[in-house]
Order: C-alpha cells, then sequence, then structure tokens
C-alpha cells in the first residue's frame, strides 16, 4: 500500500511505499476523518498525528465518506455528491465507489500531518513550498495580512510574475478582487436604491389611480341601478 501524506503547513506532500501490509495494519477498519498516531511507520514519525481523507483501491475506485463498508458498492449519484461530476443539468449516474472503511484492498491511502512529531520528515516538513495563488476575496486578503478597514486592498494582492519575454519588461499577472467595495460600486448601489424607491412610489400611485377608478365605476353603477328602480316604480304606477 502507498501512504500519499500531506502536510498544509508546507504545502507539501509525499508518497511512500510500504510492501510490508504488518506496517499498515494499524490503518485498518478506521474510517475516513478518523486520526491515529503514527509511530508504528518508524521512529523519525514520533509524535506524529494524522487525519485519514480517502483513498484508491486497487483498481482505482475512490472512497467516499458516509458509506460505512469496506467493500465497492454502486450508488446512484447526482450534482452536489463527491466523486461524481455532471456533464449536463440535472444528469445523474450510478457509479462504484468504495466504502469509507480502510482494509487491505486499498492501493493508495491520504494522509493529512494534524500534529507535528519531534523530528523533521525530509522532503515534507523540512521545506516550504510558497503559494502560487492568493486569495482573492477582499475579506480573506485582510484576514492573511491583517488589515484593517483603511488599508488598501489592492497593495496586497499577490502577483504571479509571467515567463520573461526578449526585450521586454517582467510583467505580472495578479487576481481580480471580488467584493471589492469602490465609489463606483457605492455609487451604483445608490442608484439602485434610488430606482427602488422610485418603482415603489410609482407602483403605490397607480395602485391609488386604480383605486380611485374602481371607486367611481361602483359610483356610477350605483347610480345606474338607482336609476333603474325610480324608473321601473314610475312606470308601475303609470299603468295602476
Amino acid at each position: 500500500m502507498k501512504l500519499n501524506i500531506a502536510y498544509p503547513a508546507t504545502g507539501c506532500q509525499k508518497l511512500i511505499d510500504i510492501e510490508d501490509e504488518h506496517t499498515v495494519r494499524p490503518f485498518y477498519d478506521k474510517r475516513i476523518s478518523a486520526e491515529c498516531e503514527v509511530d508504528f511507520l518508524g521512529d523519525e514519525w514520533k509524535g506524529y498525528v494524522v487525519r485519514i481523507t480517502g483513498g484508491n483501491d486497487k483498481q482505482g475506485f475512490p472512497m467516499k465518506q458516509g458509506v460505512l463498508t469496506n467493500t465497492r458498492v454502486k450508488l446512484l449519484l447526482s450534482k452536489g455528491h463527491s466523486c461524481f461530476r455532471p456533464r449536463r443539468k440535472g444528469q445523474r449516474r450510478r457509479k462504484s465507489v468504495r466504502g469509507c472503511i480502510v482494509d487491505s484492498n486499498l492501493s493508495v491511502l491520504n494522509l493529512i500531518i494534524v500534529k507535528k512529531g519531534d523530528h523533521d520528515i525530509p522532503g515534507l516538513t523540512d521545506t516550504t513550498i510558497p503559494r502560487r495563488l492568493g486569495p482573492k476575496r477582499v475579506g480573506k486578503i485582510r484576514k492573511l495580512y491583517n488589515l484593517s478597514k483603511e488599508d488598501d486592498v489592492r497593495q496586497f494582492v499577490i502577483r504571479r510574475p509571467l515567463p520573461p519575454k526578449e526585450g521586454k519588461k517582467q510583467q505580472y499577472k495578479a487576481p481580480k478582487i471580488q467584493r471589492l467595495i469602490t465609489p463606483v460600486r457605492l455609487q451604483r448601489k445608490r442608484h439602485l436604491l434610488a430606482l427602488k424607491r422610485k418603482w415603489g412610489e410609482k407602483a403605490r400611485a397607480e395602485a391609488a389611480d386604480y383605486a380611485k377608478l374602481l371607486a367611481r365605476r361602483a359610483k356610477e353603477a350605483r347610480e345606474r341601478k338607482h336609476s333603474r328602480r325610480l324608473s321601473s316604480k314610475k312606470s308601475s304606477t303609470s299603468s295602476m
């Protein structure tokens, strides 16, 4: 079995191939999201705690959270389910997935280091890979750099250098900041609110005019009815 171990703090991951089945036996019968110590992998892993995040069996079928078995099952999957990507709107498909319980039929087991131990693991915890892409949302940029509302977020965007071209200046690429409050955005918001108020006033005025029209028509109908009654009374008295 292979262990794909990731350490989010450094952005590194390492693939370890373990031939001896007895070494990985402590992982058996544990579920996805379970945490366990990995002292049994060697002395350098003493004190490390990992979380199981998934895996694939020897035929390539992925593990699915919530399927409480260690065998392969066929499920009807739709949009929003893991292990399935719909190609068109409303599509559903019956696919084979493996349960969330670890057993000996897995070829790769994915792990994440939750707690670092006493020693560094070469290629995993001793090196740091810089983030290629930074956050785009205003709130997340402020949280990353601990900024206040007065600071200009546009000065703290992580810019990615583009491959240099001969005889040209070095160029950078930056993401478009989402949810950025600018004077144009405030003006547009005021304009939309003014439109809503205008539409509301227009609707109320039209409703008042319609109510007046209904009242006038009801009054005319009552007058016509009253005049018909009077004429019928006059005709009945004249015939007598």
